[in-house]
C-alpha cells in the first residue's frame, strides 16, 4: 500500500523547468522591451501627426468656406444696394450748391472707390425719422486687426446732407480683400468706362446701365481668388418728382 502511494505521488510531481541544468528565462529582456518601447513610440508620433495633419486640412477648410460666403454675402449685398441707386432733381437748391444724391466711382487701380444713394436703406427701429434713401460708400482700408492686410469697408449715412462723403456707420464687410474693382457699362460709348462722377463733366446726372464688379479674396493658401458680379440700374435718369 506505501508503494503504491509512493509512485502516485512521484507521477503527480510537477515537470522540472531545468534544460540541462539552466533554469528558462521567465520575462523579457531588456533589449525585447526597448525594441517594443520604440516601436510604438514610432507609432504615436505617426498617428499624432496623422491627427495634426486632419485638424490642419480642416482648419484650412473652414477659413476657405468662411472667405467663399463672406465674399458672396458682400456681393450680393452691394447688388441689391447697386441696382436701387438713384438721382433726384428735387432737393433744396438754396441748401445745396450740388444735388445731395450722387454717383461717383473713382479708379483706384485694384482699389477702387464707390459712393452712391440707394433707396435700399432698411428701417431697423420703429417711429425712426429715416427713409429707405441712404448714401452707401464701399472702400479698401488696411484691416486695424489683422497688420499687413486689406478689408473692405461699407459706410452708410441714412441723412442727406453736404458732406456725403463723411459721417455715418462704418463697418468692415469682407476680411483679406486683395481686389475691389468697379467697372461702369457706357451705353453711349458701348464700353466699360473704369470712373463714373455723375457731378462732372463726362457723365452728368446719369447713371451707368451697368456695373461690373471684380472682388479678390486672399485665401488661406495666400493665393487670390476672384469673385465677379453684374448689376443692371434700374433707373439712370434723375426723378423729377
Amino acid at each position: 500500500m506505501s508503494g503504491s502511494v509512493l509512485r502516485l505521488r512521484r507521477r503527480s510531481a510537477p515537470p522540472t523547468l531545468r534544460t540541462s541544468g539552466v533554469a528558462a528565462p521567465l520575462g523579457f529582456t531588456l533589449i525585447e522591451v526597448m525594441i517594443a518601447v520604440g516601436i510604438t513610440a514610432v507609432i504615436g508620433v505617426m498617428v499624432m501627426g496623422s491627427f495634426q495633419r486632419t485638424y490642419a486640412a480642416k482648419e484650412i477648410t473652414e477659413q476657405q468656406d468662411e472667405r467663399f460666403s463672406s465674399a458672396r454675402v458682400t456681393l450680393t449685398r452691394l447688388s441689391r444696394e447697386l441696382s436701387q441707386a438713384f438721382l433726384s432733381d428735387q432737393y433744396d437748391h438754396k441748401r445745396f450748391r450740388e444735388p445731395p444724391t450722387l454717383f461717383r466711382g473713382k479708379d483706384g487701380g485694384q482699389q477702387d472707390d464707390l459712393l452712391f444713394a440707394t433707396m435700399s436703406h432698411p428701417r431697423l427701429s420703429r417711429d425712426v425719422k429715416e427713409s429707405d434713401q441712404a448714401v452707401v460708400e464701399y472702400t479698401v482700408e488696411p484691416d486695424p486687426e489683422r497688420p499687413g492686410e486689406s478689408a473692405l469697408f461699407r459706410r452708410e449715412k441714412a441723412r442727406f446732407d453736404e458732406t456725403p462723403d463723411r459721417g455715418g456707420a462704418k463697418s468692415i464687410v469682407c476680411e483679406h480683400v486683395a481686389t475691389f474693382d468697379v467697372e461702369y457699362w457706357d451705353w453711349k460709348r458701348q464700353e466699360w468706362a473704369r470712373e463714373w462722377v455723375t457731378t462732372g463733366l463726362e457723365h452728368p446726372n446719369v447713371l451707368p446701365t451697368r456695373v461690373r464688379v471684380r472682388l479678390g479674396v486672399k485665401m488661406p493658401d495666400g493665393k487670390e481668388r476672384l469673385f465677379e458680379t453684374q448689376t443692371r440700374i434700374a433707373i439712370i435718369r434723375p426723378l423729377s418728382f
